[in-house]
Parts: structure tokens; sequence; C-alpha cells
């Protein structure tokens, strides 16, 4: 909730309302976790993270009720294809049993792909191009694919993979393992955040220099970046969770 992003420039309106309104209780979080007040506290990228997630809330909300197995609707038909691609993508990672995995994939799928798209709308911006949410989202993946990790395999045969296939290299391959983990939520982060944070600047700036053509031909492009961006944090998840369990399955 601080306003501590360096990128953030300026306020926007909603971002204006809720630290019109809504400064106490955020200075009040703040106070309790031990940081300092703030009589701004709200960065836009908090606000359109929650405006993502309520947006995701009211559509799912909308469509639970009018599911239909004998007759879907075009947009459920649209979610249940890609809800099946991500299934059929973490199949072809080698997931064990990716059903259980794929509501994650799915939900880290659809959250990042409505949080790159939202700055599309005239006075909103994406809160990936800033770089609390891309870290946030890659620290859950973090803490995730290494407690499916434990919980597969047994704490003992999953540390096992950090020592290396034989124990007189453990020296060696533990420090080389334990830095090569804690730089993935980094690659992500930076990926998603870079990759968005450009195409936001670029997108812009063509949007304030032309009037019709060009810019759409740029929002085209951000919405392909936005898609492969989403896609590309997505398969990332798959792999390093097909990587902390796969050897388990392969030892039976």
């Amino acid at each position: 909730m601080l306003m501590s992003a360096p990128e953030v420039e300026h306020e926007l309106f909603l971002t204006k309302l809720f630290n019109d309104a809504l400064a106490g209780p955020a200075n009040a979080i703040l106070k309790m976790a031990g940081l300092k007040e703030d009589h701004r506290p709200w960065d836009n990228a908090m606000v359109m993270e929650l405006l993502v997630i309520l947006l995701m809330v009211l559509l799912f909300s909308y469509l639970r009720p009018r599911l239909s197995v004998d007759k879907p609707g075009k947009l459920q038909h649209v979610i249940e294809v890609i809800y099946q691609f991500i299934q059929k993508t973490a199949d072809e990672m080698g997931i064990h049993h990716s059903e259980r995995y794929t509501p994650l994939f799915a939900t880290m799928f659809f959250l990042l792909l409505f949080a790159n798209l939202i700055g599309l709308i005239p006075g909103l911006e994406s809160p990936t191009m800033g770089y609390i949410m891309p870290l946030g989202c890659a620290v859950v993946v973090f803490v995730y694919y290494h407690y499916m990790g434990f919980k597969i395999q047994g704490v003992v045969s999953y540390l096992k993979h950090f020592m290396g296939p034989v124990i007189w290299l453990a020296p060696l391959i533990l420090p080389i393992e334990i830095v090569s983990h804690f730089v993935r939520p980094m690659s992500l982060t930076i990926r998603l955040y870079a990759n968005m944070f450009a195409g936001e600047q670029i997108t812009n700036a063509f949007m304030d220099l032309t009037k019709i053509i060009i810019p759409v031909v740029f929002m085209g492009l951000h919405v392909f970046v936005s898609l492969l961006q989403a896609y590309i944090f997505t398969l990332m998840s798959m792999i390093y969770i097909s990587g902390s369990t796969a050897e388990h399955h392969e030892e039976h």
C-alpha cells in the first residue's frame, strides 16, 4: 500500500479516491506492520491490482451460475478451452496428476492476463508494469513448488535434490542449487515487469503522438505481449513444479 514504487509518476483518478477516502485504514495496516505512515499510502499498482481482483470475482461470480454442460455459452466455451490448454501443457511438462495443479496455473494465468490488459482502458494502467505484483506472484510460485516438493517427496528425499547425484559433490552443488532457486523469483519478476513496463510506455507514447491507426497497431501488440507474458509466467511455474515433483514419480 505504501507509495514507494519509483516508477509511479502520477496518481490515477481511482488511486486519488482511495487516498482521499481510505488513507486511514491503509496507514493503520502500515502501522501494524511496523512501517512508516504516509499521507498518500495507496499507489497505482496496489489499487489496480485490487481492481483486477474485483473484476475477476465479479466475472466468475456471474459465470458460475450460468455454467451449462449441454449449452455452454461463448464465454464459458472460451474459458474452458483456455483451461484445457493449460492442463494439456502441464501434462506435456511431465507433471504427474496435473489436474491437481491446474487450478493454480489457470488462476495465475487469468490474473496476470487481466492485470496486463487493464492498462488498455483509458485512465487505468497495468499493475504488472510495477514490480510489486510480479514479485508477489513470483514469491507465491516459489513457496508453492517447494511446498509441493516437500509434501510429495518428503523432506529428506527433496533435500537430496540439492546435494547432487553423489554425496562428495554436495559442497559444490549445494551452493549452486540454492542460488539458482533464489534467483527464480527475481527472474520471473524482472521478465514480467520489464516487458509490461516497456510495452505500456511504447503504447502510451504512440497514443500521445498519433490519433487512430498507429495506436491500434500498438494496442494489438500490447494484447499480444500481455497474452505472451501471462503464458510464459505460467509455463515457468509449470517447469518449476515439474522439477520439484518429477523425480519422485520416476523412482516409482
